[in-house]
């Protein structure tokens, strides 16, 4: 199988077709990532480092998301990944979307909703970074750096998304980040989560199926 093309397309081509599934997958992350904070069962790797790093520097969650967005964007630079619309989309749409989920979805109390908003913040996750992503209007700092790996190595975004999320998780908890076993399902499963998704949501000049 050939690889799926995801470099990015200017906003010119198609952009009533394509933006409104940019924001929605972005919608849906943010809405994916109150899930997992709510279910109270583990955070994906990249929170659990931005937790931790939050911890040790004082500083707020928020503003070390920003600051690790750009370190990773700086990495883009060896990679040659340039970034879009949804570059800076991710931080703005993701943002009000958590903070909506977080307002309106509360904890629950007993373990068996716990663990289905755990598994759906997971699945909803896989396919909103797919659907983002494939759109092809410039992925967000991380994703990116995934996409530009996927490209570079010509490893699948299997193997490259689940060998990153591995080595956040690893870096987080080390630095005194909280991990649990939502985490764990996070980081193996999201890998394989968007590969299969990608083919589906892919924009390829008016095809999003293979």
């Amino acid at each position: 199988m050939s690889p799926i093309d995801l470099r990015p397309v200017p906003v010119t081509s198609s952009p009533v077709r394509r933006l409104p599934q940019l924001f929605g997958g972005l919608a849906l992350y943010g809405v994916s990532m109150g899930l997992m904070i709510r279910s109270g069962l583990g955070l994906d790797p990249w929170d659990v480092l931005h937790e931790a790093l939050s911890k040790r520097t004082g500083l707020t969650f928020g503003t070390i998301t920003a600051i690790v967005g750009a370190l990773v964007l700086l990495c883009w630079i060896p990679l040659r990944q340039r970034p879009g619309v949804g570059t800076v989309s991710n931080i703005l749409v993701i943002a009000v979307a958590v903070d909506l989920t977080l307002a309106v979805v509360a904890p629950p109390s007993s373990l068996v909703p716990r663990i289905a908003l755990v598994v759906s913040g997971v699945v909803l996750n896989g396919l909103a970074s797919a659907a983002y992503i494939g759109v092809r209007l410039g992925p967000g700092p991380r994703d990116g750096l995934m996409t530009g790996l996927n490209a570079r190595t010509g490893w699948s975004i299997r193997l490259v998304r689940t060998a990153i999320e591995l080595t956040v998780l690893a870096g987080g908890w080390l630095l005194g980040g909280t991990v649990g076993v939502g985490t764990v399902v996070y980081a193996l499963a999201i890998g394989p989560l968007v590969q299969a998704f990608l083919p589906f949501v892919t924009w390829r000049g008016g095809k999003t199926a293979g």
